[in-house]
């Protein structure tokens, strides 16, 4: 079984916003508001910051961090990742899965040849989509995650199962 990383990524700060030390905030929560529902937000490097979510803005959420109180502290922050303790989050119906337990999973076709590994699951407002990264193969193979193309994840297993289209 894969293990399960302590820490999940739940959004990015996108740069400062306005001149009081606000940030934008972009959101990876279904619900992006939620981000400010999980309590403390860590970072990579060990910072905590309390998040309070002011407004939605275009690109994403304009919030305030506890201890950003200029611009120049906000801008400073951009691209920094925010994460919260994988204790925090809720849990998720059957057949729900938080992105970041599928990420490095082993893929394999429905004959149970491994095709590949995941590499990163995108949402680019149609669905979630998969990207597989295939050995010996300059690019990844991009899947729906839909049943029609995903019908097994088991994650105990470690392991996701495909059924890709026939390659040309």
């Amino acid at each position: 079984m894969q293990a399960r990383p302590e820490l999940v990524c739940v959004g990015a700060i996108a740069g400062a916003f306005g001149v009081r030390g606000e940030v934008r905030v972009k959101s990876f929560c279904a619900e992006p508001a939620a981000i400010g529902d999980y309590g403390p937000l860590l970072t990579e490097d060990g910072r905590q910051f309390t998040l309070t979510v002011l407004r939605p803005v275009s690109g994403g959420l304009a919030c305030r961090l506890s201890g950003v109180r200029s611009r120049e502290e906000a801008q400073a922050l951009k691209g920094t990742r925010l994460h919260v303790r994988r204790e925090a989050l809720p849990p998720l119906p059957e057949d729900e899965f938080y992105h970041a337990d599928l990420i490095g999973l082993a893929v394999f076709d429905p004959g149970g040849r491994q095709i590949g590994r995941l590499r990163a699951v995108a949402d680019h407002g149609a669905g979630d989509v998969l990207e597989i990264e295939r050995p010996g193969r300059n690019a990844p193979l991009m899947l729906p995650f839909t049943r029609a193309f995903v019908p097994l994840v088991d994650l105990e297993a470690g392991r996701i199962v495909v059924d890709p289209p026939e390659e040309e």
